[in-house]
């Protein structure tokens, strides 16, 4: 999966996440991301922003990255079953790999509860 695909992914799914369950929150007397009246100072003390007049959260990413580069060919019968590569692939390859970690943050402003 692409950064993008799954940085996309993520924030949209929260999102959702957060719309589809304030209906069945409300049935039983509770609000999701209701609208905030709190002091600033208040907010960030909780991770939470304000902007554009509304609450902002930070959604904080930690991704390892894998860059596999090398040239292979496979070709053959074998069947993968868990950690155990079972029968004869015949595949010869030549790759490397590499491996960085990559953090930040995006500021979310969800979807606010239902009235």
């Amino acid at each position: 999966m692409d950064l993008k695909d799954f940085i996309s992914q993520t924030l949209v799914q929260i999102a959702e996440g957060v719309s589809d369950s304030s209906a069945r929150i409300k049935e039983l007397g509770g609000a999701v991301n209701p609208h905030i009246t709190s002091e600033h100072k208040e907010l960030s003390r909780h991770g939470i922003l304000w902007g554009s007049g509304s609450a902002v959260h930070v959604v904080s990413f930690d991704v390892a990255l894998t860059v596999n580069s090398g040239t292979g060919t496979k070709g053959g019968i074998g069947i993968f079953a868990g950690a155990v590569n079972l029968g004869s692939s015949g595949e010869s390859k030549a790759e490397s790999s590499s491996i960085s970690r990559v953090s930040f943050t995006v500021p979310l402003i969800l979807p606010y509860a239902r009235s």
